[in-house]
């Protein structure tokens, strides 16, 4: 990281670009990641010398991407970042789509040729407006020259609406397209400060009249359920769950990524659901349906409330569409969940509680459910799941934990949320792409009493060997891989499970010698376990290393599946 102090003097001769370093600082953006290029060096040079943005420096466009929503998603702030013309951009796409389902203000800015130049056979010159539009909240492509009154006042517009778009709820990636000409690298004196147009927050509430309505609704209904999907840890919204939580007729339950924590929620939900008697699952079924957060990781949970649908059913949140992801939405409330709940409680105060044993009903279910899988836990071979069992306590608190897609995520959850470490996991899309990049990106901006943690497996972290390859590795980032003989989620699906193509195909096994190897390419420290014992010696060793350090876990992959499907009754 770069953070100057020293007075700025020069800057780019491009206009725009000088307006675009002033006005994201002037709007709160304080981090960049930038890629070298040749096309983007007016970018690179009006960023790199204004000293009130910490620079980060990735050679590889996805990764800087990825590592840029880390930083985002663990300061909760913007963060920009920067590429040249060409290819470049197209490699921003996967963590842009990430960062557009998962609401966070990322600000892409893409260096290209004046438009006289494209389709011209001239070098690294591609369509390059609006090449992100599906998955940004708007694209803006700025003057290729400021040398007029009109045409500066129009990039300095652009470029405040660009600010307010990425930061305004829902908030998400916008897409800055610079056109440049020769000369690249050219500078001049600074000049005064750029405008800045400012938007105050209107934090408008729901009426008298709806709120009052809608916490009659919630007080008078025997069977009321909060499900909570990923969403960055609040203690507000933890406060207000816990205190709805308390009453007898609601029942809420959380994701291992929701980051919500206490005894009244339920947060193993998969688990729970496998305990439940097919015969008495209407019993559990909600009248009232609350959903709150990102995408849902439990396919057991939506199959459950669609099959067994609410009467009412409540979506809470500022979405850029409207989810209705059970199929049966009566209610779209556009309000963060934690206004909402914040207004609930209080025009409740003086509602009676009902007469409902539903809570209840489901806390019995979850303490049923969490002593089967302790007793179960007990008696299986090793395997990933007991690897789990032994990895997530041992997790110091001072960690944060972020868990790849695949296996990782979908083990934790098994596990429910029994402390308050943050959480985090990239399924705006679900992709395996950028998870070690995403941890690396939160290590770099995270204090120094906090480490982050990456589990993942062997071939979500292969494919993203880049987050390893920076210059930035530090004893705040550690990776634990689970070397489980490759995808194996498809050894445990039931349509690619019994597919001759299962090893060659979708698994596809990496040598385990590859990660010692890797380890030693990129200065980690290395240690590896292969059985329970071992990993309960190794672990300590591992959170105690004073350097950066990758920890390989070796599982059987037929057992792995084995165990699973006993463990879900399949």
């Amino acid at each position: 990281m770069e953070l100057s102090n020293k007075p700025l003097l020069t800057t780019s001769v491009h206009v725009q670009c000088q307006e675009l370093a002033e006005v994201m600082v002037a709007a709160g953006v304080r981090h960049v990641v930038l890629s070298p290029g040749s096309r983007n060096a007016p970018l690179i040079i009006a960023l790199a010398r204004e000293p009130r943005l910490h620079k980060w420096v990735i050679i590889d466009e996805r990764s800087a991407a990825f590592t840029a929503i880390g930083i985002a998603q663990r300061l909760q702030q913007p963060v920009m970042i920067a590429c040249t013309s060409g290819s470049a951009l197209l490699d921003y796409a996967p963590a842009v789509a990430e960062a557009y389902y998962r609401h966070i203000p990322l600000i892409v800015v893409s260096a290209d040729r004046p438009a006289e130049w494209i389709d011209q056979n001239d070098s690294q010159t591609i369509r390059q407006n609006r090449a992100l539009a599906p998955v940004v909240k708007q694209s803006y492509d700025l003057p290729a020259s400021c040398n007029d009154g009109d045409q500066h006042w129009y990039a300095n517009r652009l470029l405040n609406d660009a600010a307010i778009t990425a930061t305004t709820a829902p908030m998400g990636p916008v897409h800055i397209n610079v056109p440049l000409a020769d000369p690249l690298c050219q500078t001049v004196p600074l000049r005064p400060m750029a405008r800045l147009i400012s938007r105050p927050a209107v934090n408008s509430e729901i009426s008298h009249n709806d709120i009052r309505h809608l916490a009659s609704a919630v007080a008078s209904a025997q069977q009321v359920m909060v499900v909570a999907g990923f969403h960055h840890p609040s203690p507000s919204l933890n406060a207000a769950l816990k205190a709805i939580a308390s009453r007898p007729n609601v029942a809420v339950l959380t994701e291992t990524i929701a980051n919500l924590c206490d005894d009244r929620f339920i947060s193993a939900i998969d688990r729970t659901l496998g305990a439940m008697p097919s015969d008495e699952a209407p019993q559990y079924a909600p009248q009232l349906l609350i959903t709150i957060g990102g995408a849902l990781v439990s396919k057991v949970v939506k199959k459950f409330l669609r099959r067994y649908p609410a009467a009412q059913e409540w979506r809470v949140g500022i979405d850029q569409c409207t989810i209705d992801t059970m199929q049966h939405l009566t209610t779209r409330i556009d309000a963060t969940p934690e206004q909402f709940f914040d207004q609930l409680l209080d025009a409740m105060r003086q509602l009676p509680a009902a007469n409902s044993a539903y809570a209840a009903r489901w806390h019995q279910l979850a303490d049923t459910a969490s002593k089967w899988h302790n007793n179960f836990i007990a008696t299986i071979p090793w395997c990933d799941l007991k690897a789990f069992s032994i990895i997530l306590p041992s997790i110091p608190d001072s960690y944060t934990l972020h868990l790849s897609n695949g296996t990782s995520i979908r083990y934790a959850q098994l596990f429910g949320t029994s402390r308050s470490i943050p959480c985090f996991c990239n399924r705006g899309t679900s992709g395996i792409d950028g998870s070690t990049s995403t941890a690396l990106g939160s290590s770099l901006v995270a204090p120094d009493t906090e480490t982050a943690l990456l589990i993942t497996g062997d071939m979500s972290f292969g494919y993203d060997l880049a987050g390893i390859s920076s210059q930035y590795n530090s004893r705040k980032f550690k990776i634990i891989v689970m070397c489980n003989g490759g995808g194996n989620i498809f050894r445990f699906l039931n349509g690619t499970s019994e597919l001759p193509e299962l090893e060659q195909y979708f698994e596809v096994a990496q040598p385990s010698c590859r990660l010692q190897a890797i380890a030693a390419a990129f200065e980690f420290d290395y240690f590896e376990a292969g059985d329970a014992d071992q990993l309960t010696a190794t672990l300590s060793q591992f959170y105690a290393c004073p350097r950066q350090a990758i920890l390989a876990v070796h599982t059987p992959a037929q057992e792995n599946a084995t165990v699973l499907r006993r463990y879900f009754r399949m």
